[in-house]
């Protein structure tokens, strides 16, 4: 394998592993493989290496977590990344839902320096086209407060502020629905037996499954409980 290819592959798990994590919880190895449509065992070959580089620590039977080393790396690919979604949209007028994938290809072959730039050739934005916080160049992560749309009550009313993970697939899905942040969304139901939401915006009526609601994050509006 060459040098420049193994440095790819680590950016791709670090930033995986990143992207998956959930508070003080491992990703499971499982998770990491089906976000990066590689097998468990191919995963678990990269992962033991990535821990001989202290980028991250495994625990048997439960997943791995990025070490502060990883973490800072991580951040890093995050947000050349986010940078690219932003100038793409904003400057080069690409679709909000095309975007991830191109930009998943410049990451890796983004010195930090033209990181910087930019950076401040956008004016340092917060957040990406698809609502997530860009970190900071010293690694910082702006604090969020949103919920996935999958917690809400029928009743609650929420505006949309993010999709995290990002896919292509679920862009292309949610852009058709024209479910992006911004949109206002009020919960009218929930389907039993983990059926689908029933969702309503000022553009009507949409159902939504649950596993694309988890990839949904929301603010409760002003007064909602």
């Amino acid at each position: 394998m060459k040098h420049e290819s193994f440095n790819e592959s680590v950016e791709m798990y670090l930033k995986t592993v990143s992207e998956l994590a959930m508070q003080e919880e491992p990703v499971p190895i499982s998770a990491v493989a089906d976000r990066l449509g590689i097998s468990c065992v191919s995963a678990t070959e990269m992962i033991h290496r990535l821990q001989e580089h202290g980028l991250l620590n495994h625990q048997p039977y439960k997943g791995v977590h990025l070490t502060d080393a990883g973490q800072q790396k991580a951040a890093e690919v995050v947000r050349i990344h986010r940078l690219w979604e932003c100038f793409l949209v904003d400057h080069l007028g690409l679709a909000w839902d095309r975007v991830h994938d191109l930009a998943c290809r410049l990451e890796h072959a983004t010195a930090t320096e033209i990181a910087d730039a930019l950076d401040a050739f956008l004016d340092h934005p917060r957040t990406c086209p698809h609502g997530n916080p860009i970190p900071s160049a010293a690694g910082d992560v702006m604090e969020v407060e949103e919920r996935p749309l999958s917690t809400l009550q029928p009743g609650q009313t929420a505006v949309i502020a993010r999709i995290h993970p990002e896919t292509d697939a679920l862009l292309r899905y949610l852009s058709e629905l024209e479910l992006v942040p911004g949109v206002h969304i009020t919960l009218q139901e929930v389907a039993p037996f983990r059926g689908p939401l029933i969702l309503s915006t000022q553009d009507g009526i949409h159902y939504l499954g649950q596993v694309v609601a988890q990839h949904i994050f929301v603010r409760l509006e002003d007064g909602t409980r």
